[in-house]
């Protein structure tokens, strides 16, 4: 980008400050236009001034992704046995879990009888082929593997590994506080409280004694969801001594993102970082009027949600927009609720407890919210981990390339004992016509 429009990027989040003042002193419907652009950004994972990109997607393919993905889309569709855990401040914590089934047979879709011929869904060639194709002739460990998502999305964003792993290996799916069909933060609804990441790794305590309350667990954490892990495993180092067989760390940081440019020039990052605390503290309290707004942004929300989730050029258009659809979901107050504990977030050295446990590190090249310096940071404290960058990925990249994710995941669970080393899981489905082994 040229200085000029690392100019244009600060004019940008200097107006939305001035939005967010205006709209605090009652001039709301004037301020609605950019505040939505502003929340669209932060959402995203990004920052407010990157608005100003020509971040866009035909409204044709918009509208066609939209009619495929709500009238029969399997994305997302996925369910299990649901329960509750509930956090240290008394919030519910929602969570789905998806046993083995012995018969090679897996629970329905809402009642659609078997997903074997969903392979949009990644479910891929039928419960027989891909339990061969996992584990041969073996049965695979008594394990448990756990799933954390990320900021602004919610468990379905592992949809492509949970259709893969579906009846094979016991899964747990969870919603993280207020996402997806979690209760909202007690703390944070009642004191006013901001979300922290040591809450966070306590909220994942919860759910494990909840929901594997004995037995190894393999933990995978993307993004925020691997924050949490690390939290986890500085709060509860015994737990991971005790009980973890393996930990998958994807396009995650164990801190100083408050060095991330998300691909502005300084002075458009500089900017941001200054104004954007106080645009989502001034639009978290007028959030209702806020989403009218977001709505009304909705094409410019999808080109900035693409450009900071993918980096290939033909994902699939209704992966683009369930990924939209997620993020979309997050309230803006819950947005202006996380915001901070991001730039305080640092877990270096809880890194240290997972030394002698199989650890997998996987990134995209072209990450720009977690950058995959970070995760080669990571690599590089953790030297018997093995590091994966796949080319061609953004932020998003189990959705992006989910074939690489999951066969990378399949040979973590093979070091974990959990299924034979040759193990492969090839074919269950990719959204990009350029997605590769990586």
């Amino acid at each position: 980008m040229s200085e000029s429009s690392g100019e244009a990027v600060a004019d940008v989040a200097a107006a939305a400050v001035a939005s967010a003042t205006e709209a605090a002193a009652g001039g709301w419907r004037r301020a609605t236009g950019i505040a939505g652009v502003a929340i669209g950004v932060v959402a995203a994972g990004a920052a407010a001034g990157v608005a100003l990109e020509r971040l866009t997607v035909g409204r044709g393919i918009r509208r066609k992704a939209r009619l495929v993905l709500d009238a029969a889309g399997p994305y997302g569709a996925l369910r299990g046995t649901p329960g509750t855990a509930y956090a240290e401040d008394g919030t519910e914590l929602y969570y789905e879990v998806d046993e083995t089934d012995e018969t090679g047979e897996i629970n329905p879709i809402d009642g659609i009888d078997g997903i074997d011929g969903l392979d949009e869904a990644g479910s891929g060639g039928g419960t027989a082929a891909r339990r061969r194709r996992l584990f041969g002739h073996r049965a695979p460990a008594a394990v448990t593997v756990v799933f954390c998502h990320g900021y602004c999305l919610n468990q379905d964003s592992w949809h492509f590994q949970r259709a893969a792993l579906r009846g094979l290996v016991r899964t747990v799916h969870w919603d993280q506080r207020s996402h997806g069909r979690s209760g909202r933060g007690v703390a944070q609804v009642r004191d006013g409280a901001p979300v922290t990441i040591d809450e966070l790794g306590g909220d994942l305590k919860a759910v494990l004694d909840a929901a594997v309350p004995e037995g190894p667990i393999v933990l995978v954490g993307h993004s925020m969801g691997g924050m949490t892990v690390m939290a986890l495993a500085d709060r509860f180092p015994e737990l991971i001594r005790e009980r973890v067989a393996a930990v998958a760390l994807v396009g995650t940081s164990s801190g100083r993102l408050g060095e991330v440019n998300f691909g502005l020039p300084v002075a458009g990052v500089n900017a941001v970082r200054r104004v954007l605390p106080g645009v989502l503290r001034a639009l978290g309290q007028r959030a209702e009027l806020v989403e009218k707004g977001r709505r009304a942004t909705a094409d410019l929300f999808a080109g900035i949600i693409k450009r900071y989730s993918f980096a290939s050029r033909e994902v699939d258009p209704a992966v683009a927009r369930f990924a939209e659809r997620m993020i979309e979901s997050t309230p803006i107050d819950v947005v202006a609720e996380y915001y901070p504990a991001f730039d305080d977030h640092d877990k270096t050295g809880a890194l240290a407890h997972f030394a002698g446990v199989p650890v997998l590190v996987l990134a995209g090249t072209q990450d720009m919210v977690t950058p995959s310096e970070h995760s080669e940071a990571i690599a590089g404290l953790l030297p018997d981990a093995e590091l994966v960058l796949v080319p061609d990925a953004g932020h998003l990249v189990m959705l992006e390339h989910p074939e690489v994710v999951t066969d990378r995941l399949a040979d973590l669970l093979a070091r974990a004992g959990a299924v034979p080393a040759a193990a492969t899981v090839e074919g269950y489905g990719s959204t990009s016509s350029t997605a590769g082994p990586g």
